[in-house]
Parts: C-alpha cells; structure tokens; sequence
C-alpha cells in the first residue's frame, strides 16, 4: 500500500521487513508491530528512536489496515516509495566485464509474479532486474516486497527506455537469451552457448508476458531463443517458474 500524503510504501511480511532492517534499516521511517515480534525488532526499535522516528505496537486489525493486506505476519514497516533508476551505461558495462547475469521482464504480469522472480534471484545471485519504463504491468508495491521475502534488499532493479535498442546495445558484451516455448533449442544447451563466449558468460534472459509471450520484433533482437522442455499438456509454465528455472540453470555454469 502506498501512502500518498507522505509518499511512502508499506513493506510487510516477517522476512520482508528483517531483511530491510538487516541490510537497509535508514530507509524504514516507521515501524508498526505486534508485540509478540518486539523482540525480533529490538535492534530496529533503538534505532529508530535513535533517529527520532516513530515505532508502535498494534493489534492485527491496525497493521491490516495500515499494509491493506491480511498476510503482515505481525510486522509493516513504512519506506519512501522505491524510486526505479533507469540503467547506467556504466552499470551495464560492469555486468558484462564482470560476466553477471541478469533478467530483462516485458510486460511480466502483476507485482506477485515480480516478487517471486525477485526472491529467485537473490536465491541464485542474479543482481540485476530490468524493466522497460512503459511497463505498468508490475510495480515495487508492498505485495511484491511481501512475495519478494527480503529479496528486494540484494536485487538492483533497473528500468530501461527501449528494450530492442538496449537488447543491441548489450548483445555486444552478453549472450541475450529469448524465452520461447517453441524455439528450437533447450535450455539444456545453455552451457555449451555460454562456453562457445569468448569473455565472462554473463547473460541476459528475457522473459514476456504469460498470454502473449515476446513479441516478435523483441525475440529478433535476441542472441539466442530458449525453451524449457516439457509435456505439451500446458503451453507454458508461469513466468515466476519459468525464471526460476532459467536462474537455476545460469547458477550452475
């Protein structure tokens, strides 16, 4: 939940908030808990009343209605609202000298299927989330930080203004990889693909839409197309699964 009047975000959820307040504690403002969670916040708590910001304990109907969701887990924790920063041209040349991977999403679907990707990829250290600045498909809401399960605090996600401009762009320092159910080859090849680059195997996995897929134009800007093998008796997997998998996949190499 967003609050308009002090632009800030509602994170909720046990892990959400313990990891904000492990790795990134200056940006929470205020705190709300209940008193059974006191001493898993303690630390956070003197903090907070160090910097002379407010903490309160509350009943579950308060931080129901604080986070608009029934699923705060005893805990919400309030955050300026996520500014998304578009990707630097230094940030992307880093990525590929250092041979990271990481994740472009069109149109993904709902902020549960970004969380879930974001969780995954804090998982199998994939640093770097990007998504196309039109794309109004997924948002950093409380719901994704909740899905997410503190992953939000150790993924960079980036916006990018042109995904078939930047596809060109970073096909020149990493393997960019199309997901298509009907591609010619498997996710099975990746690692031969990635022992054919001549620098660090960092890559891109681009992932679209569960109803539409990539467009065409976005999969012809691809190094590569993809698919994950299966029965047949389903189109596709969700994209969450379908990201995992890809992840599971670049972790291993």
């Amino acid at each position: 939940m967003r609050n308009r009047f002090t632009d800030e975000l509602a994170i909720c959820g046990f892990n959400a908030v313990a990891a904000a307040a492990e790795y990134n504690p200056d940006k929470i403002n205020r705190l709300f808990l209940r008193e059974d969670r006191l001493p898993q916040f303690t630390g956070l708590c003197k903090q907070l009343a160090e910097r002379k910001r407010p903490y309160k304990i509350c009943q579950d109907d308060e931080l129901e209605r604080i986070c608009k969701s029934v699923h705060h887990q005893g805990v919400v924790a309030m955050i300026l609202e996520p500014e998304l920063l578009p990707l630097s041209h230094e940030e992307l040349e880093a990525w590929g000298a250092e041979g990271k991977s990481g994740l472009l999403l069109h149109s993904v679907g709902n902020d549960h299927n970004l969380g879930a990707i974001i969780r995954s990829a804090a998982f199998f250290d994939i640093p770097y989330i990007l998504l196309n600045q039109d794309d109004t498909e997924a948002q950093l809401s409380t719901a994704a930080y909740r899905t997410a399960e503190g992953g939000m605090e150790h993924v960079r996600v980036r916006t990018i203004q042109n995904s078939i401009g930047f596809l060109h762009a970073a096909s020149k320092l990493l393997l960019t990889i199309g997901t298509d159910p009907r591609a010619r080859q498997r996710i099975a090849d990746l690692p031969k693909l990635a022992a054919q680059e001549k620098g660090p195997a960092g890559m891109i996995v681009v992932l679209g839409n569960e109803d539409k897929g990539l467009p065409e134009e976005i999969k012809a800007a691809c190094s590569v197309l993809m698919r994950i093998p299966g029965t047949g008796l389903m189109e596709s997997l969700n994209v969450a699964q379908t990201a995992t998998i890809f992840m599971q996949k670049i972790y291993e190499l």
